[in-house]
């Protein structure tokens, strides 16, 4: 089965893949002379770096969630597919997706990202929950909702504190900033919504098997980071693995068990691989190895940006970061290579330049590095709402989520906290 798309003169170029990378590289190739396909998993654009605002209720996930059709309403020679791919043929250059059928390209983009690793632990993967998607941020909120829900109603102390309880695993951006939000939860939502709880009760861990957190960062934002964590009462685990978890005892690699019905996973990300492509493509972190043009190594017309994608050179033989900033930056580069080649002018090659990062780490707390500024506290914490607020596709989104956080920081208090499950449908 062929995928209903127009055939014209132009070339086709396909991408895999509506993160930051891919969506990006399709706005700028809008009226560059070829034929652009995106094909993605699901029909939005999300903006990961505020799921964990949904995850604990203080964002709507409609408020980081953007329609791709929504950005490309009135463009031609472009085309939106929402499916899988489950085959890439290199000889005749044609992908194969799970339900529309075969697409043919001329060139071929990676943008696919990268999703939760469990490091091979069956049990993690089938108890815990991730932090990639809006599902994960919805699963995330439903589950602590419901567990205090379920705790008002049990006297038994140790089986309330398994309710209450929350492990979080991965000291990154993610882990970090969880963490400082429940525990914002558990200071100013608990006593509200759930008085004949005793918030004490609440115990919040934080584990990182390094030997600090936010290990990109500074050794003095880090150590920033984990005093705010502290003041707010988060158990930090540091040097200590989560080794099994059964979807109550957590065991951690010193040989301490901790029982919680919630094991919030945030400890890294690998890089699905896809039939058809070769294994040597692919680095030995897991990532596809792609030159200073994003072309992949060894491969004609396939290029590869964002999270799936490295670039080693004598002086980043890691590669750079996995974040979105890097992504965007090489959207931007391959887009002007693609159409230079149809101009018949000179390639440039992709250089990163590094803007900076930050965590935010609860209400008026943040660590920020930028411009090689190393900054804390609350500039640092209205610096990332700016930049984050900024960064949200859409003007309604951005109006949205600013009210969302100027009501939050008066009252202190939101009205997102709600428990809603999708209705399996019994006739699929």
């Amino acid at each position: 089965m062929i995928a209903n798309l127009p055939e014209t003169e132009l070339k086709r170029v396909v991408i895999i893949g509506a993160g930051f990378g891919g969506l990006k590289l399709a706005r700028k190739m809008i009226g560059s002379g070829y034929q652009v396909v995106l094909i993605d998993r699901e029909n939005y654009h999300q903006f990961q770096p505020l799921l964990y605002q949904v995850a604990t209720a203080g964002l709507e996930p409609s408020s980081i969630a953007f329609p791709l059709r929504k950005v490309f309403q009135k463009e031609t020679n472009f085309h939106i597919r929402i499916d899988e791919v489950r085959f890439i043929n290199l000889d005749e250059k044609f992908i194969l997706l799970k339900n529309i059928g075969r697409v043919n390209f001329d060139k071929l983009i990676l943008a696919y990202g990268a999703d939760t690793n469990f490091f091979g632990n069956e049990n993690i993967s089938k108890y815990s929950i991730p932090m990639k998607s809006v599902p994960d941020a919805l699963a995330v909120r439903n589950r602590i909702l419901s567990d205090y829900e379920r705790a008002l109603s049990i006297t038994d102390y140790d089986l309330r504190q398994e309710l209450m309880d929350i492990v979080i695993v991965g000291g990154g951006p993610t882990g970090v900033e969880i963490a400082g939000a429940l525990a914002d939860m558990r200071q100013f939502i608990l006593p509200k919504d759930y008085n004949e709880l005793d918030k004490q009760e609440v115990d919040i861990y934080l584990v990182d098997s390094g030997n600090k957190l936010l290990a990109a960062f500074d050794e003095k934002s880090s150590l920033h980071a984990e005093r705010d964590l502290e003041s707010l009462g988060i158990h930090i685990l540091k040097e200590n693995r989560v080794i099994d978890y059964d979807g109550l005892n957590v065991a951690m690699s010193d040989g301490k068990i901790i029982r919680s019905r919630k094991l919030i996973w945030a400890a890294g990300i690998t890089v699905k691989k896809i039939d058809g492509l070769p294994e040597t493509i692919y680095s030995r972190s897991g990532r596809i190895n792609v030159d200073g043009y994003n072309q992949v190594i060894g491969l004609e017309d396939v290029y590869a940006i964002g999270d799936c994608a490295i670039m080693v050179t004598d002086d980043k033989p890691n590669g750079d970061p996995q974040v979105a900033q890097v992504a965007m930056q090489q959207a931007v580069t391959l887009a002007k290579n693609l159409k230079a080649m149809i101009k018949g002018t000179t390639l440039k090659t992709f250089h990163y330049h590094d803007k900076g990062i930050m965590a935010t780490i609860g209400r008026k707390k943040a660590v920020a590095e930028v411009f090689g500024v190393k900054f804390g506290g609350f500039f640092a914490w209205l610096t990332w709402l700016f930049v984050h607020l900024m960064s949200i596709l859409g003007t309604k989104n951005k109006l949205m989520i600013f009210i969302n956080w100027t009501v939050a920081y008066f009252t202190r208090d939101q009205s997102l906290r709600l428990i809603i499950k999708a209705k399996e449908n019994k006739s699929n």
